[in-house]
């Protein structure tokens, strides 16, 4: 057998392993979103324990990937598209592993909260969940189909949810004026809605990195174009 063909297999299993891995930690990361705010929206205390629990998983995941990412680069020395595609997938392992830990703080937060009087409060970040979420699911997708198309719309939605967080903070703020005895479950309820801010943030960089592995592109910190004025007569 040709020992570079070999050495060639050898490299593209250990991607595809540490890629597997990737998309197991997503996994987790979903269901660790899911019920932190199930937690949150259904007052379910028991699945704040898990949450909190299962994000000892993600961390020993991410330093597994981690570690065999390094492997891999000291074993292999891959150059162009395989060395972006071996540090694309470890970024997004931090990243992932930043959502479970964001994921975490809404299973703390929620915990501390009131119920049932704060419940219909706590439901007006449904919708934020819900858009955090999509976004955060499509990032993986884009990074998992390598979607460029997919990829590159994550920015836009992501400054939605920004807009949203800012909207919530608002209404929030102007209810502690009205119910000050009520402040510190306001309070919590403002650093859910940062804390799932944050998720979009995450996705956000998932969706970049998908981005770079594909075509080599760093989208990251890039302006949006603003329109050139026509020029006036």
């Amino acid at each position: 057998m040709n020992p570079s063909r070999h050495i060639l297999q050898d490299f593209d299993t250990g991607l595809e392993s540490l890629r597997a891995d990737v998309l197991m930690m997503a996994s987790l990361t979903d269901r660790n979103l899911q019920n932190a705010m199930a937690c949150l929206l259904d007052g379910n205390i028991e699945l704040c324990a898990v949450a909190v629990a299962d994000e000892l998983e993600i961390d020993e995941l991410e330093k597994k990937i981690d570690n065999d990412g390094v492997e891999i680069l000291m074993r292999f020395q891959p150059v162009a598209s395989d060395l972006r595609h071996v540090i694309s997938t470890m970024k997004v392992s931090a990243n992932l592993e930043r959502i479970a830990d964001q994921a975490v703080r809404v299973a703390q937060r929620a915990r501390k909260l009131t119920m049932p009087s704060v419940a219909e409060d706590a439901h007006a970040l449904g919708p934020m969940f819900m858009e955090a979420t999509s976004l955060f699911r499509d990032s993986v997708r884009a990074f998992a189909d390598e979607d460029v198309t997919l990829a590159r719309s994550i920015k836009d939605r992501d400054r939605e949810i920004d807009q949203i967080n800012h909207d919530i903070t608002d209404d929030f703020s102007e209810k502690m004026a009205v119910h000050p005895e009520r402040i510190t479950d306001y309070v919590n309820l403002i650093f859910i809605a940062r804390h799932l801010e944050r998720v979009g943030d995450h996705a956000k960089n998932i969706g970049e990195e998908a981005v770079y592995a594909t075509e080599a592109e760093d989208i990251r910190h890039r302006r949006a174009e603003v329109p050139a004025e026509e020029p006036t007569s």
